[in-house]
């Protein structure tokens, strides 16, 4: 077992590292559909230090570790793109905001995988009294799911407004500049007051993927 402030650190640098594979994700998929913006600034690498931002990357981890939140999250400095150079901007936009999520969910399932196949290779497996192994990998699984699941919301920033108004007729533009005008302080509410709504979630695809429950 790993004391709880161990813990924490390990939740910090994987949601980190979590974040930043997300956003070079989004650069990635940009960069295949034509835009060439993150490489020229840089972006598309893993190296930390090129995406932390300060509200989302810092700040807010540490605020909700001094809040003992049940949950700890954030974002990394969202990666630059130009929808009018990606070769469909409508669809390119969607896919350019959902491969982040996707890559996210990627990395959850493979790391259960790797949590299921490791008994096979002399490692002991007990969700009950986790190893040091078992931790990390639980904490990786559960920081990945938590990711996907927080972008898919549609609000800006996030993801999920960008994967919505891409499917959405340009009748909603409106609403979406709306949105974007207010989108601090609803995101800010939103994740005080109506995140618990959408938490369980979380839980109940971590328990799926291991067979845990946390």
């Amino acid at each position: 077992m790993l004391s709880s402030s161990v813990n924490v650190i390990f939740y910090i640098a994987i949601l980190l590292m979590s974040v930043v594979v997300h956003e070079v994700a989004h650069g990635a998929a940009a960069y295949q559909l034509g835009d060439e913006t993150a490489k020229m600034q840089g972006r598309l690498t893993l190296n930390p230090l090129k995406h932390l931002d300060m509200f989302g990357s810092i700040f807010l981890p540490l605020l909700l570790v001094v809040a003992h939140s049940p949950f700890l999250f954030g974002w990394a400095k969202p990666v630059p793109y130009n929808p009018a150079n990606l070769r469909n901007r409508r669809w390119g936009t969607l896919v350019v905001a959902a491969a982040g999520i996707v890559v996210n969910i990627s990395l959850a399932i493979i790391f259960s995988i790797v949590l299921r196949i490791a008994p096979s290779a002399g490692i002991l497996i007990d969700q009950a009294n986790p190893t040091p192994f078992v931790v990390v990998v639980d904490l990786i699984i559960f920081v990945n799911l938590l990711l996907a699941v927080f972008n898919l919301i549609p609000l800006p920033p996030l993801d999920g407004s960008k994967i919505l108004f891409s499917l959405l007729p340009l009748s909603a533009r409106r609403f979406e500049h709306w949105l974007d005008k207010y989108a601090f302080p609803i995101l800010i509410i939103f994740i005080f007051f109506l995140w618990k709504f959408v938490a369980p979630l979380i839980l109940v695809l971590f328990s799926h993927l291991t067979g845990a429950v946390l």
